[in-house]
């Protein structure tokens, strides 16, 4: 089992239910998914850029991600509603907390002037979206292969009700939220 997933059970869940009054364990909230999504702007002139995000995406998160398809046409961009725009990856389960326990010990501190994630990142009803600006913060992306820095977005869906219990979730997880 996961190390992280380990302490959830073994010691946050406890002290989940102390803090919040929850009456079962099935209350407390836990980490359903974590999507991880990449837009490549520059697929609409050059769709070998969209084939490095996706390598890229693969090693990342360890499993294939689904290229994500514009809805509509905007003329201002030359986009056409059906062509490929952008990556994304949906990790549950041993991936999942793979991926969040490599982002929080290893990927995070690597980023340059890191002070800790924003708290106000979260959307009202428990999920917490973090930005990130460089794939060059993964330890799997080797620096020398990379054509074009691009950045990603990581959304952390909870099944927490609230957002100062997803909060207390990922502050328990370890997450490094500013102080």
């Amino acid at each position: 089992m996961n190390a992280l997933k380990e302490k959830y059970t073994n010691d946050i869940v406890s002290g989940l239910m102390e803090k919040f009054n929850y009456d079962s364990v099935m209350e407390v909230p836990k980490i359903e998914k974590i999507v991880i999504n990449m837009g490549v702007g520059d697929a609409v002139q050059n769709a070998k850029a969209l084939d490095n995000a996706i390598e890229e995406l693969t090693q990342i998160s360890g499993q294939k991600p689904i290229v994500t398809k514009a809805k509509k046409s905007i003329a201002g961009f030359r986009l056409r509603a059906g062509m490929p725009i952008g990556a994304k990856v949906t990790l549950r389960g041993k991936r999942m907390y793979d991926f969040l326990q490599k982002l929080i010990d290893v990927s995070l501190p690597r980023v340059r002037d890191f002070r800790g994630i924003s708290k106000k990142a979260f959307d009202g009803r428990g999920n917490y979206t973090l930005g990130i600006k460089e794939q060059l913060i993964f330890p799997e992306i080797n620096y020398d292969q990379v054509n074009k820095v691009r950045g990603m977005d990581v959304v952390i869906v909870t099944s927490a009700d609230s957002d100062e219990e997803a909060s207390e979730l990922l502050h328990q997880l370890g997450m490094p939220f500013q102080k």
